[in-house]
């Protein structure tokens, strides 16, 4: 699915299933509740938090996924075609950050 294509998917369902957008205030504070959700899981997989029990099972995609409809919901309702702001942004990052991370003595030389 493309980035365009997940935008239309999300509308359609909103227009169909949810009745209409949230205001977009009311998203972003969405928007910040599931990054908070994906921030909970994250620090207790891969940080030193323990699992309360029962919520082992909680799972990192499915919260992207939440905040990635919540993110599509909002670029809709702002008219913000997601695909092309990706790529000027990508432009932006590959013109101001040609060589800054590469040169970045923090980074070290370690390959990802």
């Amino acid at each position: 699915m493309t980035i365009q294509e997940a935008q239309e998917t999300v509308d359609s369902w909103i227009r169909s299933t949810g009745v209409r957008y949230f205001n977009e205030l009311t998203n972003m504070a969405l928007l910040t509740e599931e990054v908070g959700e994906l921030a909970r899981i994250m620090a207790r997989i891969y940080g030193e938090q323990s699992f309360k029990p029962g919520l082992e099972k909680e799972d990192p995609a499915d919260e992207m996924a939440d905040i990635l409809f919540v993110l599509l919901c909002l670029a809709n309702q702002c008219n913000i075609d997601l695909t092309a702001a990706l790529k000027a942004n990508l432009e932006k990052k590959n013109s101001r950050d040609a060589d800054r991370h590469r040169n970045n003595p923090k980074l070290g030389s370690e390959k990802v």
